[in-house]
């Protein structure tokens, strides 16, 4: 009996003792805060690092709550949820740790679209489309009197907000017949098996997934013709309108916990 005790009392003498970083969030950011989480874990084996996918928006609604300790976000911050931090006393501090390209995608079966128009993509996805524009020869002459399917993230994603200000020229202005996920895993299951399909999400999940997606070129109408998504051309601004700076956005009570502040300077040292 006495053994039984002295095991329990290490059991829980263990789990008092393990600290906890509660991250959420953009699911473009994801692939990046968990590589490093798992890293930063090998050395500080006494803290979990817990990493969720609600998307920048779901993310920004707990973090804004004292629920997580940092919030991944693939866009800033908006005026509203700047507003909500004051009423909650959440101070925060602003990181940016990379950039992004929003990558357009169609399926490796797609022998046609091999770039669109920024016209065509907002002819495509603004709101009046919903109902109307349904077929890829819709788009452009030439290209085949066949379904087009969409996938995108959903509305509480920070590329979706990127996405729609910069394609059709409003935040959260889109058509909603389109499969909506925040889990990017699923949009690349989704296009990779449907051969008419077209969707986007971050660069990551395309540069994981080339062999069975294939990235559609943007042309920005501007002369220059159209422009792959490569980190190349994400650094240096050349995949206009599409390229983005990626965020951490820490909470400053929470940077008073050591492994927290530990977490973010292994973070930046090392993503």
């Amino acid at each position: 009996m006495k053994k039984w005790l002295v095991v329990i009392g290490i059991i829980g003498a263990n789990l008092y003792s393990q600290k906890f970083i509660r991250i959420d969030g953009s699911s473009t950011v994801y692939p990046i805060t968990e590589a490093v989480a798992e890293e930063f874990q090998k050395v500080y084996k006494d803290v979990k690092v817990l990493v969720g996918i609600s998307g920048t928006g779901g993310g920004f609604k707990k973090f804004l709550r004292n629920e997580t300790d940092i919030n991944d976000a693939s866009r800033p911050i908006k005026k509203n949820e700047i507003e909500l931090a004051q009423e909650s006393g959440v101070e925060f501090i602003e990181v940016p740790i990379a950039y992004d390209g929003i990558t357009v995608v169609v399926n490796r079966d797609n022998t046609w679209c091999n770039e669109i128009k920024l016209s065509e993509l907002k002819k495509l996805w603004e709101p009046d489309a919903q109902g109307k524009i349904k077929k890829w020869s819709q788009i452009r002459n030439g290209w085949p009197d066949k379904e087009i399917h969409l996938f995108g993230p959903g509305v509480d994603s920070g590329t979706y907000d990127y996405f729609t200000e910069a394609i059709v020229g409003k935040e959260g202005a889109s058509r909603g017949d389109f499969v909506a996920s925040e889990d990017d895993n699923v949009l690349v299951q989704g296009i990779s098996s449907d051969p008419v399909a077209l969707g986007f999400f971050g660069y990551a999940y395309y540069e994981e997934n080339k062999d069975i997606l294939k990235a559609v070129a943007i042309d920005p109408e501007d002369g220059r013709g159209p422009v792959l998504p490569t980190i190349e051309n994400i650094m240096n601004g050349k995949y206009f309108p599409l390229s983005r700076p990626l965020f951490l956005y820490i909470n400053v009570k929470s940077l008073q916990k050591i492994e927290v502040q530990k977490f973010v300077e292994f973070y930046l040292k090392n993503a």
